[in-house]
């Protein structure tokens, strides 16, 4: 085996542990508030910072992709006036590996005020964005496949399939077409 392979199957094994400890209810809650959110005709905000920014914008554009209008909002933009884009029936996913993001813990009061729904992609349930969200997805992963173990390598492989794997269940509770996705 390659180191290459072993490196897959690092991640896909970190996806697979992820998707085993997920909790039932805190998923159908997710997917319920990106429910809610759709029947509004709300967008669907999606932010978090460095690599997790990344995933986020992502994640946001499968979202749009699939007739969910959603949007990347990076936090720091955010606390400088763009929370303006938040409106009422919108609803907000947060990624962030250690749950403890200054700038996603800082924009949180100013979407609650605003009553948008958060649901949070964290690797540490005992964190701040845990405690204070509507829902949490763990995406807890007990090493990167970075050989330092330093790089967000796995975690953001897991947040990614969390969303990816959000954004397909709600494409199959709408009965979005191949004709919708064009």
């Amino acid at each position: 085996m390659t180191a290459l392979s072993e490196c897959l199957f690092g991640e896909a094994k970190a996806i697979s542990n992820a998707a085993n400890q997920l909790d039932e209810n805190q998923v159908n809650l997710s997917l319920n508030i990106i429910e809610n959110c759709s029947k509004q005709k709300g967008k669907l905000i999606i932010s978090g910072v460095g690599k997790s920014g990344i995933v986020a914008r992502k994640i946001s554009a499968t979202f749009s992709s699939i007739g969910l209008t959603s949007i990347y909002l990076n936090p720091l933009d955010a606390l400088h006036g763009d929370l303006g884009i938040a409106t009422i029936g919108d609803a907000a996913i947060f990624i962030s590996n250690s749950g403890n993001t200054e700038e996603l813990i800082e924009i949180l009061p100013h979407l609650k005020k605003r009553s948008i729904s958060i649901i949070s992609i964290i690797g540490n349930e005992n964190s701040q964005l845990a405690l204070k969200s509507d829902s949490f997805l763990n995406s807890y992963v007990s090493r990167e496949i970075c050989p330092l173990n330093l790089a967000p390598t796995a975690s953001t492989a897991v947040a990614m399939a969390i969303g990816d794997a959000l954004a397909a269940v709600w494409m199959e509770r709408n009965n979005i077409s191949e004709k919708d996705f064009a």
